[in-house]
């Protein structure tokens, strides 16, 4: 079994609160694709509060909502995000969610661990501040886990999409 599981957190500014019409589409699906990253191949955990998803936590403020979860390897965490229903949400974020430049980053994380919203912002600021390093970094700059030295292990086939 693996020494380090994949960390990732991505957040999203909302276009309007979480409550209102505009977002209720984004709201009825949160319990849908909540259940399908839980029944993914790799998944290991997701923050979550007692409704069972994580909107309600905003440690970047009230505009912002954040998604922190921990898979055994990269490729599980792309097969969710690109290749199951969850591409359908992402089709429509711009319906829901403010254009950011860097909404998502990934990090490397003792097996067990459970990541923070305080430590996803960390590694968030982390990234935009000093660009992609083993730290902290994206889909686009993969880095290996410290089991296999750190050193760059090259991209994924699917770059992270721009928001």
């Amino acid at each position: 079994m693996a020494r380090y599981e994949l960390a990732q957190m991505n957040v999203a500014r909302l276009r309007a609160p979480i409550d209102s019409p505009q977002l209720a589409g984004f709201v009825s699906a949160l319990d849908r694709i909540n259940a399908i990253a839980d029944g993914s191949p790799g998944f290991v955990w997701r923050l979550q509060d007692d409704t069972g998803n994580a909107t309600a936590l905003r440690p970047m403020g009230e505009d912002f909502i954040v998604n922190i979860s921990v898979w055994q390897d990269p490729q599980s965490l792309q097969a969710f995000v690109y290749r199951s229903d969850h591409v359908g949400v992402m089709r429509r974020r711009r319906d829901w969610f403010e254009k950011m430049d860097i909404y998502l980053v990934l990090w490397w994380v003792p097996r067990g661990h459970r990541s923070t919203e305080v430590e996803g912002v960390e590694r968030l600021n982390l990234l935009r501040s000093r660009g992609p390093s083993a730290d902290a970094f994206t889909f686009g700059n993969l880095f290996p886990s410290p089991a296999f030295g750190g050193a760059v292990a090259g991209s994924l086939e699917t770059p992270c999409p721009a928001n």
